[in-house]
């Protein structure tokens, strides 16, 4: 029987410099630093309107060298924004701080890219809602993102809510709750 997950709840990530990287995503996230693990020189990070215990960990192992673009290992992170609003000001934080390195449509959903001070790249992005993504349900094309256009479109659309349908939830195991 395969794992019923729904969604990816953390990550963690090996960084050279923990202090270096904990400005890194304070600044670019406004994460919270809920836990620390001084022995392994660790840190576990929130962002400001997660539910989750931590949303990143961090493990400082100092210096290396970069391991090359393309090579076996994760790609890349992909967070999640509320509305296309947040995706523009994303876009406006990742640029002032050096680290955008990219954009893009994917039909169902508007992506930009960037990289923290470890090379680590990540994706911040906006779904439209589900039921607007068409064509685009079984595709997932890489196209030039026109920003400001999308804002015209889709301002004020909040989609984060979307993420685990009810109609997908399992059924409950076990008594039911008391009503009441």
């Amino acid at each position: 029987m395969p794992v019923s997950a729904v969604r990816l709840n953390h990550a963690v990530l090996f960084v050279a410099d923990l202090e270096r990287s904990l400005d890194f995503y304070r600044a670019a996230f406004a994460m919270e630093v809920v836990a620390r693990e001084p022995r392994a020189d660790a840190a576990f990070l929130r962002l400001p309107r997660s539910g989750n215990h931590h949303d990143l960990g961090l493990f400082g192992v100092g210096a290396q060298p970069p391991r090359p673009r393309g090579a076996i290992g994760l790609y890349h992170l992909a967070w999640q924004v509320d509305t296309i609003e947040d995706l523009e000001a994303a876009r406006t934080t990742l640029a002032e701080l050096g680290a955008l390195t990219g954009e893009s449509s994917h039909g169902a959903t508007k992506s930009v890219y960037a990289a923290d001070p470890d090379g680590n790249e990540f994706e911040v992005m906006w779904m439209l809602p589900k039921a607007q993504w068409g064509a685009y349900e079984d595709a997932a094309p890489v196209e030039r993102l026109d920003l400001p256009g999308e804002v015209r479109r889709w301002g004020g659309v909040r989609t984060a809510g979307e993420l685990v349908p009810r109609d997908a939830q399992p059924p409950s195991v076990g008594p039911a709750p008391p009503s009441g």
